[in-house]
Order: C-alpha cells, then sequence, then structure tokens
C-alpha cells in the first residue's frame, strides 16, 4: 500500500513529473540506444517484419495513442487466416523478451511524446474503456506508465480488480518518492523475473467485465 501522502505531491505530478520523466527517458535512449539496436536486429532475424509491434492504447483522460514496443510474437494463422492463439504465438525468443522487459524499451518513445509516464497505471486495451466501473475509469487521470504500482505488486499475477484497485491508488498518491520506490522496485522485479504470466496463461486473460473478470 503507498503510504505517501504528501502535502506537495500536487507540485510534482502538475510540475515536475514530465520534466523528469522528458529528462530520464531521454538519457535513457542515449544509454540503450545500443541494447536497442541489438533486440532490433535479433527481432527482425527471428521474427521477421515488422520489428516494432504498434498498438492503439487509451491514455490520460482516455486520449487514444499508438503504443510502441517490440514484437514478440509471430504472426502464425490457422487455414481460415485467424491468428493462432497467443501460447503459439509467442517463441521462447519472444517470452525471454517479457520476462527481461526488454520489449517494453520502444515504449521510451511515447515517454519522450508526451503519451506515457516512466510511473503510471499501465496502458490497456481500447476495448475495456466500455467495461470499467466509475471507480476504475479513475486510472486514466494520470498518463499510463512504463512500469506502475500494480506491475510492482503482482503484475500478471493479480486480479483485475486488485489491478485496477492499485492503479488507483497510485492516481490518488503520485509523488516523487513513491515514483523512486516503484522504479526501484521494478528493476527488482525484472531481475528476479516475477510476475510475467498469470496462472492459467503466458500472458493475461481478456478483461470481460466486473461481472465476467477472470479472478484468480
Amino acid at each position: 500500500m503507498i503510504k505517501d501522502n504528501t502535502a506537495n505531491h500536487g507540485v510534482y505530478k502538475k510540475n515536475f513529473k514530465r520534466l523528469l520523466d522528458l529528462f530520464l527517458s531521454l538519457v535513457a535512449m542515449v544509454v540503450l540506444s545500443p541494447v536497442l539496436i541489438i533486440v532490433g536486429v535479433l527481432v527482425r532475424i527471428k521474427l521477421g517484419s515488422p520489428v516494432l509491434f504498434k498498438q492503439k492504447r487509451p491514455g490520460l483522460d482516455e486520449k487514444i495513442f499508438t503504443m510502441y514496443k517490440f514484437r514478440t510474437m509471430t504472426d502464425e494463422t490457422d487455414e481460415d487466416g485467424n491468428l493462432l492463439s497467443d501460447d503459439i504465438r509467442l517463441t521462447n525468443f519472444g517470452k525471454t523478451l517479457r520476462s527481461t522487459s526488454l520489449d517494453e524499451l520502444p515504449e521510451l518513445i511515447n515517454i519522450i511524446k508526451g503519451d506515457m509516464s516512466i510511473v503510471g497505471p499501465r496502458p490497456l486495451l481500447i476495448q475495456y474503456l466500455d467495461l470499467y466501473n466509475d471507480h476504475q475509469k479513475r486510472r486514466h487521470e494520470v498518463r499510463p506508465g512504463l512500469t506502475g504500482h500494480a506491475q510492482v505488486n503482482g503484475r500478471n499475477e493479480i486480479s483485475w480488480e486488485d489491478k485496477f484497485d492499485l492503479d488507483v491508488e497510485y492516481v490518488d498518491n503520485v509523488t516523487f518518492i513513491t515514483d523512486c520506490r516503484i522504479v526501484f522496485r521494478t528493476i527488482k522485479k525484472v531481475f528476479v523475473r516475477e510476475g510475467i504470466s498469470s496462472n492459467s496463461s503466458s500472458t493475461m486473460e481478456k478483461f470481460e467485465g466486473n461481472d465476467k473478470a477472470f479472478y484468480n
């Protein structure tokens, strides 16, 4: 649980968080450029083109933007031309990219553009927008993040309900100290590779609404 209720957290949220995001993401792009190039080449060799996976996601105030990630799945289809399941299309190489979070690195572009923040609720699918209740919709009161409160507290191993509650808890407690704690905990999670998959899937089950949501 976030307990940091600093009186001046609004100043950080409104004035300094975006500047810090921009500075750190630019530095990260430069420092990690060799990694970005190497991963991009490997994705091209092992999975083909395109190297980047692009998908529309809702961001701040539900504004739609294009999110970038390294591709982790093949384009294999069945005899009718329909994409095969994620479990089949997700290769061992793709699983490695996800477990190390290397597939997320292109989202630095989104942070530089202002679509995302370093810390915030993860951007989910557009089709989920109509399924949220009023409480869950509050996750869009801040920019979505490269990492977030839910990601360091279970990621894909917790239920959708718990994940959304953690997102809203973060929205109500955006502080510099909170963001630092989440970033450091994220680094730890990446090294131990926790919470990448749910208990019954290689990714996370789709959110089907509050009456049908899958809970672990």
